[in-house]
Order: structure tokens, then C-alpha cells, then sequence
């Protein structure tokens, strides 16, 4: 018996590449499949979210793909339709996609280099699309009598950093709607969470970081490794099944420790001739 058997979900930002690879939004679509969710899989890049949905169906999931801009509230009316169409209702939704790209991480740098074509970007996909998603799924989760919203926010929304101000200022927002979602809808049975999550290594993360910052960014994790799309899908998957029927309004961080610890820690670690804490006899 599955985590999320009879259960209908959404998951936005899930595609798979030629090769079969999965960013979040892809494993976690695997995963709530092999759990008993039937899965729409919604991206904006349709042929890589039919791909995904493909391949679910394949492994004996059920699985539809829908191409959507989760920046538009009519791609957002066609997916949520294309769920309750097909599969009756609406238990999960996975607020997942993020603006990436040249046209928006790419131009997000520091705030006197960041381009106001990319901070406009990252508010209508990281914070209006999740609104939209929200806004949407709710009312046929009503129906249900309840239902569980993720939303996928960062650590760099609990932090400043010197780059991606847009995408942490809009992460940022992301919690607090979150906080408003649970509060407004608590009563009717609507739990919402999210999950900030730090380094995981999907495909495109790969492609795009150098060995020396992974190497930096590893001895900043208390985990001896770092994340990979599945770690980050287990916590999605979590907080969206019943286990988890009493934790709403919550951001549970997901990032191997990075962001609990004291500045000076990897460098406590590297000094192999003394302890970190010192003591008296």
C-alpha cells in the first residue's frame, strides 16, 4: 500500500531530458506514481514533460503531461482542469516550477547588475505562479474536503548571499504565502508547507558548477554528501501524505545542515591539530 494510493497530484517544473534525467520536479512525480498518486505532470517545455509522463506509465504509473507557464493564469486553469477532468478530483499540488534560464537566473546577479527583466521574471513564476497554483487547486480541493499543498522554496530565502537577490527575495515570499495558505484554508482541511531546499544536484546544476565551488559548498554540508533530486522528492512526498496530516504553515529546511551551522565551520573542520570545542580540566 502507497504513501498517496487514490490520490490526484499535480506537480509543476516536472520534465525529463533525452537521457532520462530528472530535476525535483521529475523525481518527485516518480515517486508519488510509485506511491499510488496519479500524476499530472505539468512544464513548460511540453515535449520533456511528455517524456516524464511516458516514462511513468511505462513503470505502471498513471500519468498525464500538460505544457504550461505557470506565469499565466490561463495555462494554470487549462492544467488544473486537465486533472480534474481526467482523474475526478484534486488531492496534491506541488508548486514547483522556477524561472531559470539566461532570461532570469542568468541575469540575477548582484542588485546593481540585476536586470529588471529577470527580477520580474522570478516574481510571475517563483511567487505569482505558486499564487495562481494555489488559487486554482484549492477550490476543487475544497470539494475533497481536504487536500496538501508543497511549495519548493530555497534556503536562499532564509539568508542573504552575493547573487540571485530576485530569486531569494521572491523564495522568501514564497514562506510567507505559505503561512497565509495554511492560515486562510486550515479549517476547510487545506494543509500548506513548504520545502526550502539547498545544493541538489540536478542535471543542469551539474552542467553549471565548477569542481572548486561543489568542493566549497560540500564542506559547508554536515552530511557527508550532498543532495540529489530523490532526497528532495522524499520530503515533498512526506509532507504531502497523511503522515504528515498534522504539520501545515510550516518550511521544513532540506539541506544536509548547510544552513543550521555557524559561518566558521568548514574551517573549524579543516584544522585537524585541535578540537572545535576546547575544555578544562
Amino acid at each position: 500500500m502507497g504513501r498517496l494510493d487514490g490520490k490526484v497530484a499535480i506537480i509543476t517544473g516536472a520534465t525529463m531530458d533525452e537521457a532520462g534525467g530528472v530535476g525535483i520536479g521529475g523525481a518527485t512525480a516518480q515517486l508519488m506514481a510509485r506511491e499510488g498518486a496519479r500524476v499530472v505532470v505539468a512544464d513548460i517545455h511540453g515535449e520533456g514533460a511528455r517524456r516524464l509522463a511516458g516514462s511513468i506509465t511505462r513503470s505502471g504509473g498513471q500519468s498525464l503531461a500538460v505544457e504550461v507557464d505557470v506565469s499565466k493564469e490561463s495555462d494554470i486553469l487549462k492544467m488544473v482542469a486537465a486533472a480534474v477532468d481526467t482523474y475526478g478530483g484534486l488531492d496534491i499540488l506541488h508548486n514547483n516550477a522556477v524561472a531559470s534560464g539566461p532570461d532570469a537566473l542568468g541575469k540575477d546577479g548582484d542588485l546593481l547588475s540585476l536586470e529588471l527583466s529577470a527580477w520580474e521574471r522570478s516574481l510571475q513564476v517563483n511567487l505569482t505562479g505558486v499564487m495562481l497554483g494555489c488559487k486554482h487547486a484549492i477550490p476543487h480541493m475544497m470539494k475533497r474536503g481536504r487536500g496538501a499543498i508543497v511549495n519548493t522554496s530555497s534556503a536562499a530565502s532564509l539568508h542573504g548571499d552575493v547573487v540571485r537577490a530576485a530569486y531569494g527575495t521572491t523564495k522568501a515570499g514564497l514562506n510567507s504565502l505559505t503561512q497565509y495558505v495554511a492560515t486562510m484554508y486550515g479549517k476547510q482541511g487545506i494543509r500548506c508547507n513548504a520545502v526550502a531546499l539547498g545544493l541538489v544536484l540536478t542535471a543542469a546544476v551539474r552542467s553549471a558548477i565548477t569542481p572548486e565551488i561543489l568542493e566549497s559548498l560540500k564542506r559547508h554540508h554536515l552530511t557527508p554528501y550532498v543532495g540529489e533530486p530523490e532526497h528532495a522528492a522524499e520530503a515533498v512526498v512526506f509532507l504531502a501524505s497523511d503522515a504528515a496530516a498534522f504539520i501545515t504553515g510550516e518550511t521544513l529546511v532540506v539541506d544536509g545542515g548547510f544552513s543550521c551551522h555557524v559561518p566558521a565551520f568548514a574551517d573549524y573542520q579543516a584544522m585537524a591539530t585541535a578540537p572545535i570545542v576546547a575544555t578544562k580540566d
